[in-house]
């Protein structure tokens, strides 16, 4: 399979778990809110973060292994295949052990220092034992099938498993909770969605990959790279997650429910996004082992131009639409208040200036960049915490996210100089120019919708609106990028034409 037949299968498989993930999101949490309350959404929201920062027990290593095995997968070295994977089983395994252990001292230290008047102390502590559960079992049989399936471009299989497990989760999840059943054994209840993620990996693999031996003589050498790109991992987990954590533990639980709707929206804009780039990871990564440098530089050049004008459309669409949105889905939550334009406007901003990025950083994974990265990813993880910590104290939680914001531009600024330099070897301006008409496009949507009201009385007059905003967000986009750069402009359409329609 070509490289762009495999990104187009894998783009449209990530396309569809993007949709199914959107749509959970989104019922998921109303459920939450409407039958446990902003205190409880709040309070899953804290733990789920807690939980996630758990999991870097394992940073790095998905990375390293992947990396790893793109060079024997080219050459079809079943030796060299089976020694990685075995190496990454027995650290996933050592990792997990490790991670269990963190879970147990969270949910005996949690209920001592987060009071919850929803729960018990002891519901608490076994609500954090349910909730660490789904990562166990992700540690101890779904991540060394993951690390295969991502190197060999088969990310349509972790897709659709992907989109069974979500779809059960969500149906369990609003059966048992509507059925009345408290929030510990629903989650409980709920883990089999990843039971059932896990069995589909483990079937595929087995039938598609005969000569995989997990227990093979180890190769760890070959995850050399995988401490530094745990250190990557780490910080940049750090820069997602600050906003949680300093929230939990310098607001109250219902501002970290406000933060949890906001990042709600946004986490589905960049899902959508992020289906521009599923797949990528391993077709850059395959292009840069072969060292074919002009074919780098072309379908880079093409892709960020691509991406770029998206993120446009995306978040000209947000900053439009998240507010009139954040109304109809909080209409009868009343204990606390989610009508914030400040923070709706923040959230647009900083999700925006965290996907600028994205190819940038998607090569900085692809080449195994991770040593060379660490001083300015470390810069940016302690702009987040710090400027957090103070911002917190005098503008709640929009110093948070004003944090943020500062940290992903410095960052920014600093792979816009870094990636040109060290991998592709295209000129700075290119890059920076794009990323002005992002800034141009998206203040010409929101100018011509600032002074009309989107519809907030359902959701139905809510998406013929937001039908009308995308296509004039689209038209410009597409307008302004063609006037600037019609060259690229027609080579990318040619290329996006040609994956399309090739057999």
């Amino acid at each position: 399979m070509s490289r762009s037949r495999a990104f187009l299968f894998n783009a449209v498989s990530a396309s569809a778990l993007q949709v199914v993930t959107l749509a959970a999101g989104f019922i998921v949490p109303r459920i939450m809110l409407t039958t446990y309350g902003s205190d409880i959404n709040g309070l899953v929201t804290s733990v789920t973060q807690f939980i996630a920062y758990f999991k870097l027990v394992e940073a790095g290593l998905a990375s390293a292994a992947v990396y790893a095995l793109y060079a024997p997968l080219a050459r079809r070295e079943i030796g060299g295949i089976n020694s990685i994977l075995s190496a990454a089983r027995n650290f996933y395994n050592k990792s997990g052990y490790i991670f269990v252990s963190l879970v147990l001292c969270l949910a005996v230290s949690y209920p001592v220092f987060v009071n919850s008047p929803s729960l018990t102390r002891l519901e608490t502590a076994v609500l954090v034992l349910v909730i660490g559960g789904a990562g166990t079992l992700e540690f101890f049989t779904m991540a060394k099938y993951r690390v295969l399936l991502t190197a060999a471009q088969k990310i349509y299989i972790i897709s659709l498993a992907s989109i069974c497990a979500i779809v059960l989760n969500t149906a369990i999840i609003s059966v048992l909770a509507t059925s009345g059943f408290s929030i510990v054994i629903v989650r409980g209840v709920a883990l089999f969605s990843v039971f059932m993620r896990s069995l589909i990996f483990f079937l595929y693999v087995r039938r598609k990959y005969p000569f995989v031996n997990y227990h093979a003589k180890p190769d760890e050498k070959a995850l050399s790279k995988r401490w530094d790109a745990f250190y990557l991992q780490i910080l940049g987990s750090i820069n997602t997650g600050a906003p949680v954590i300093i929230a939990t533990l310098f607001t109250t639980l219902k501002i970290v429910s406000v933060y949890s709707i906001f990042h709600m929206v946004m986490a589905g804009v960049s899902g959508i996004l992020s289906v521009a780039i599923n797949g990528l990871f391993a077709s850059f990564g395959d292009v840069i082992a072969r060292k074919e440098q002009d074919v780098l530089q072309r379908a880079y050049n093409e892709f960020e131009f691509i991406y770029y004008m998206i993120i446009s459309v995306a978040y000209g669409c947000a900053v439009v639409l998240i507010m009139p949105f954040i109304a109809i889905y909080t209409r009868g939550v009343t204990d606390t208040n989610y009508y914030l334009p400040v923070v709706g406007f923040l959230s647009v901003f900083n999700g925006l200036m965290y996907n600028i990025k994205t190819p940038q950083g998607m090569l900085v994974i692809s080449a195994g960049l991770f040593r060379e990265t660490r001083r300015q990813t470390s810069t940016q993880g302690l702009i987040a915490v710090l400027g957090g910590i103070l911002f917190v104290q005098f503008l709640g939680l929009p110093g948070i996210l004003a944090a943020s914001i500062l940290a992903n531009l410095y960052r920014n600024i600093d792979l816009l100089f870094f990636i040109p330099k060290y991998v592709t070897k295209l000129p700075v301006k290119n890059s920076f120019m794009r990323i002005l008409r992002i800034f141009l496009t998206i203040a010409i949507v929101w100018f011509t919708f600032s002074f009309s009201s989107v519809p907030q009385t359902s959701y139905t007059e809510w998406m013929k609106h937001a039908l009308f905003v995308t296509v004039y967000a689209v038209s410009i986009v597409l307008a302004v990028n063609w006037f600037f750069e019609k060259a690229v402009f027609c080579s990318a359409f040619r290329r996006v034409c040609s994956v399309l329609t090739r057999r």
